[in-house]
């Protein structure tokens, strides 16, 4: 594993490359960008994912955010889709440069939160010859009725006060996750506090904390604007087959707007959280992905 770095618009993006099995003996091998979870950071999921598939002979980034872990950004611990979206197009430039990669062999991976971005990015950044997406959330701006967007609206009137603050430079934050009964979090409930909050993910560059304009942010952001333009680029879901955080149905809808070459496969889970580290269950995900990214780059 190597760390390296670039920049995006003056601020530092640092990252773990992990080079092919077989080294660089192999000649020049498809390249793949990892974009993961909601705070999370390259020690954890993207890592994970980065260094399997590594193994199976790709060479992969897993990279930290601005705002987050090690990389660069003035507001810590803060969602910004756009700056997300920046990243891995200045992720994929970075590793198209590499002696080691095929620029015309580049593949996006998106776990969880990661896939929203992914499935978005990969729809305007035509270099993305492959897209797979892994427990992701597909985040839809549209409410699904007219009492989910009245709901929505309601909650949308905090916008502006969190607009302030961060303009002021005192940004409102809460927990990341939290496993006291009712404390605000971004992450609500106990499974995400067990893997987030305990040893099990482990990283010295996560923090256990988000502001509150985060919330508002992903509100506004429409993933699934990406499933009705990706028709140029084959597109596989990997998704467990029960999931309260990132639910089965919506992966379910993605599948049905995705244009052009696509496929789902489900795997047989218990909650969200098991596709980040369960081995089992991430060597399922692995073997799909791979021979998705083998057939397509």
């Amino acid at each position: 594993m190597e760390v390296i770095s670039f920049d995006v618009a003056g601020e530092t993006v640092v990252g773990h490359l992990f080079p092919p099995d077989g080294g660089a003996e192999q000649g020049a091998r498809p390249g793949l960008v990892f974009t993961g979870p909601y705070t999370g950071v390259k020690e954890q999921v993207t890592g994970v994912y980065a260094q399997r598939l590594a193994e199976m002979g790709f060479v992969t980034l897993a990279f930290d955010h601005r705002n987050f872990g090690e990389s660069g950004g003035s507001i810590r611990q803060h969602e910004e889709p756009q700056k997300k979206l920046d990243d891995l197009a200045a992720a994929v430039s970075w590793l198209q440069d590499r002696p080691e990669v095929d620029p015309d062999r580049i593949g996006a991976v998106g776990i969880c939160l990661g896939g929203s971005y992914a499935l978005r990015f990969a729809a305007f950044d035509r270099r993305v010859k492959a897209l797979a997406t892994v427990a992701a959330a597909y985040l839809d701006a549209r409410p699904e009725s007219s009492e989910a967007a009245q709901q929505k609206s309601e909650w949308l009137k905090g916008y502006a006060d969190e607009l302030r603050l961060i303009a002021e430079g005192t940004p409102s934050r809460i927990k990341a996750v939290s496993d006291v009964a009712g404390e605000a979090a971004g992450m609500p409930g106990q499974e995400p506090f067990d893997y987030y909050g305990t040893p099990r993910s482990y990283s010295p560059h996560w923090r256990n904390e988000i502001t509150r304009l985060s919330g508002y942010n992903l509100a506004g952001f429409d993933a699934m604007l990406g499933a009705d333009l990706i028709s140029q680029t084959p597109v596989l879901i990997v998704h467990g087959t029960r999931d309260l955080f990132c639910r089965p149905e919506n992966a379910a809808k993605a599948f049905e707007r995705l244009g052009g070459e696509k496929r789902i496969e489900w795997i047989e889970t218990t909650n969200h959280i098991e596709l980040y580290d369960s081995p089992l269950l991430v060597d399922q995900a692995v073997a799909y992905v791979s021979a998705w990214m083998n057939q397509h780059l």
